[in-house]
């Protein structure tokens, strides 16, 4: 299986900061006495999408090292290890 390329994976761990410093700002917005509970669920919904996107990014990067690695059998056969891949992780 293949690793995120240089720029791929640059661009991943990006979002993920991103994400990281999102969940930071709810622990702290949270932590706030008069914390408004719309406000933080705004706030997680923000950071739940970024990560889903970066979890998107990650499984296309699968798909995509399945799919076009000619190594790993035929098309047909390849094709139910993609599937297989979607029912496992989506």
């Amino acid at each position: 299986m293949n690793k995120p390329e240089n720029k791929q994976q640059t661009e991943l761990l990006k979002r993920l900061a991103r994400v990281e410093g999102q969940i930071r700002g709810i622990q702290k917005l949270i932590q706030q006495p008069d914390a408004d509970c719309e406000k933080v669920l705004q706030q997680m919904t923000a950071a739940r999408r970024a990560l889903d996107k970066a979890f998107f990014e990650m499984l296309a990067c699968v798909i995509e090292s399945n799919v076009l690695d000619e190594q790993q059998g035929d098309a047909a056969q390849r094709m139910t290890e993609v599937k297989e891949l979607l029912t496992r992780y989506a």
